[in-house]
C-alpha cells in the first residue's frame, strides 16, 4: 500500500505564514456547512495565534456540535480483560520491560462479575481493552466479546462491546467481527515515522506500517466502524491533528466511509514513565486541538476519557467531545473492589476523573445535557456507509434525540436516585417538547412502556 502519511506534506502546510482572520472565518464558515476540511484548511486553523483567532474557533466548534450532535453525550465504559503484552512501548505502564506491573487476566469467572458489576451501575455500553500479547488472540477477544452480550443481571444488559486491542489480520478481524462488536479501536499513538521509531522499542507494535493500516485489513474483512486515535505528547500536537484528518481522508477515500471515532489522549503518569516534556500539550492547546478536530470532521465522534479531569471533561464538551466514560476504573478486576485506590502497578496510566457514573450523568443533567447509552444505528445496521447515509445530510436527528431519551429513561427507572430521577425527567421533557408532535407522541408512550417493565426500545 501507498503511503498516506506524509511528513513533508504536512510540514510543508504546517509552515505557511500565520492564517489572518479572514482564512480562519473562511474555514469556519465551510465546516459549518457540514464538510470535512481539507488538510489545507486545517492547517490554517492550526496557523491561527491570536486570541481572537481562537475564540472564532471555539465558538465555531460549539456551534457545529450544537446542529450535528444537539445536548446529547453518549456514555460508556472501558473494562480491562488482561494486561500481558509482548511490546515495549516507552509511555505504557504495561511495557514488557516494567517489572513492577501486576500482570492478570481475568478468568471467565471474574470477567462475568465485572461485567454485572458494570450492569449494577447502569452501563449499556462497553470498551474491552488488551494488552498486545499471544494470549489475546481474535478467537479469545472474540469469546470475551460473547461473554459481555451474554451478562444480563436485573435489568442490566450490554447492548454494545467496542474493542481496543493489537493489529489483527483480515481473517482475524473477520472472527472478531462475527462476535459482533461494535467498533474496533487502533491508536496509531503517534503519525510521525521516526518519534514512533523511539518510543516502540520491541515487540509487534514496533512496525509503524503494520499498525498504520490496520483498520484497512477491518476494512477489508467487513469491519466498517473503526476508531483512530494519537496519543499527544510524544510528538507535535499539530502535527497528530493533520495526521488524524489524512487518515481520515484516507478511510474515506478508500473505503467510502470514515472512521465513526477519533480519540485523543494525552500522555499521563503511568508505572515506570519517564518521558521528557519536549512535546507535552498545555491545557490550552489540548482545547484548541479538539475544537480544530471537531471543525475538520464534522460527523465524526469525538472520545474524552477520564485521564482529563472532570472540569477540563466538562469544558470540552461544549466544543468538541461527543461521547465521555463514566465511573471508570482501570485496574484489572477494579469493578467488584469498592473504594479501592488507584494503583500504577495495576493499571495502564493515572485516570485524572473519578467520579461515578452517576454523578457525571447528575452534572450533564444539570448542564441541560442529554445522557444517552444509545446503541440503536449499531443494531439496525446503520454503520459505515449507512451510517453516513444517514449522518451526513443531518437526518440522523430523528433518531439520536428520541432514542437518547428512552435509554435515560431507563436509567432514572433502574438505577437513579431520588434527586438525579427528578432532574432527568425535566431534561427528558425539555427535549421531547423539540421534536415534531408525531415523534413527540411516540416518545411518550415507550416512555409509558419502559415505567411499566418494557426494556430496549428505540427508534
Amino acid at each position: 500500500m501507498k503511503p498516506f502519511i506524509d511528513p513533508e506534506e504536512i510540514w510543508e502546510l504546517l509552515n505557511r505564514p500565520t492564517s489572518s482572520d479572514r482564512e480562519v472565518e473562511q474555514v469556519i464558515s465551510r465546516s459549518l456547512d457540514k464538510n470535512r476540511l481539507t488538510l489545507a484548511e486545517v492547517a490554517i486553523l492550526l496557523n491561527a495565534e491570536t486570541q481572537h483567532q481562537s475564540e472564532l474557533i471555539k465558538e465555531g466548534a460549539r456551534e457545529l456540535k450544537r446542529k450535528i450532535y444537539g445536548n446529547r453525550v453518549v456514555l460508556f465504559a472501558p473494562l480491562y480483560v488482561g494486561n500481558k503484552c509482548s511490546n515495549d512501548c516507552t509511555y505504557c505502564g504495561f511495557r514488557s520491560s516494567n517489572r513492577a506491573q501486576v500482570r492478570k487476566t481475568l478468568t471467565g469467572e471474574e470477567l462475568v462479575k465485572e461485567i454485572e458489576a458494570l450492569e449494577d451501575n447502569g452501563q449499556k455500553r462497553l470498551i474491552l481493552v488488551y494488552g498486545e500479547h499471544a494470549e489475546y488472540d481474535p478467537t479469545y477477544i472474540a469469546e470475551t466479546v460473547r461473554t459481555a452480550y451474554r451478562v444480563k443481571k436485573g435489568n442490566g444488559e450490554i447492548r454494545r462491546v467496542n474493542i481496543n486491542a493489537a493489529p489483527l489480520s483480515i481473517e482475524g478481524f473477520r472472527t472478531v467481527r462475527e462476535a459482533g462488536i461494535g467498533t474496533y479501536q487502533i491508536f496509531q499513538e503517534t503519525y510521525h515515522l521516526e518519534a514512533y521509531k523511539q518510543y516502540h522499542l520491541r515487540g509487534k507494535k514496533a512496525d509503524y506500517e503494520n499498525r498504520l493500516t490496520a483498520l484497512d485489513r477491518a476494512q477489508e474483512a467487513g469491519l466498517d466502524d473503526v476508531g483512530i486515535g494519537a496519543l499527544f505528547g510524544l510528538y507535535d500536537w499539530r502535527f497528530e491533528v493533520m495526521a488524524l484528518v489524512r487518515h481520515t481522508n484516507h478511510l474515506e477515500a478508500c473505503y467510502n466511509v470514515g472512521p465513526h471515532t477519533i480519540s485523543f489522549p494525552r500522555i499521563k503518569d503511568a508505572s515506570m514513565l519517564h518521558l521528557g516534556d519536549r512535546y507535552f500539550v498545555s491545557d490550552a492547546d489540548f482545547s484548541q486541538l479538539v475544537a480544530i478536530l471537531r471543525l475538520a470532521v464534522p460527523y465524526t465522534g469525538m472520545i474524552l476519557t477520564a485521564r482529563e479531569p472532570a472540569a477540563l471533561r466538562n469544558e470540552l464538551l461544549q466544543f468538541g467531545v461527543s461521547q465521555i466514560d463514566g465511573g471508570t476504573r482501570i485496574e484489572l478486576g477494579s469493578y467488584t473492589e469498592k473504594e479501592q485506590p488507584h494503583d500504577l502497578n495495576k493499571g495502564q496510566f493515572l485516570i485524572h476523573d473519578d467520579r461515578s457514573l452517576n454523578e457525571i450523568i447528575e452534572e450533564l443533567l444539570a448542564q441541560d445535557m442529554l445522557p444517552s447509552f444509545c446503541t440503536a444505528c449499531y443494531r439496525l445496521g446503520r454503520t459505515g456507509e449507512h451510517f453516513m447515509e444517514f449522518s451526513v445530510p443531518g437526518f440522523i436527528k430523528r433518531f439520536c434525540t428520541p432514542n437518547a431519551v428512552l435509554t435515560l429513561a431507563e436509567y432514572l427507572v433502574d438505577y437513579a436516585p431520588e434527586k438525579t430521577a427528578r432532574k432527568g425527567w425535566e431534561v427528558i421533557e425539555q427535549n421531547i417538547h423539540q421534536l415534531n408532535k408525531e415523534v413527540a407522541g411516540e416518545v411518550r408512550k415507550r416512555i409509558e412502556k419502559i415505567k411499566q417493565g418494557e426494556r430496549d426500545l428505540y427508534f
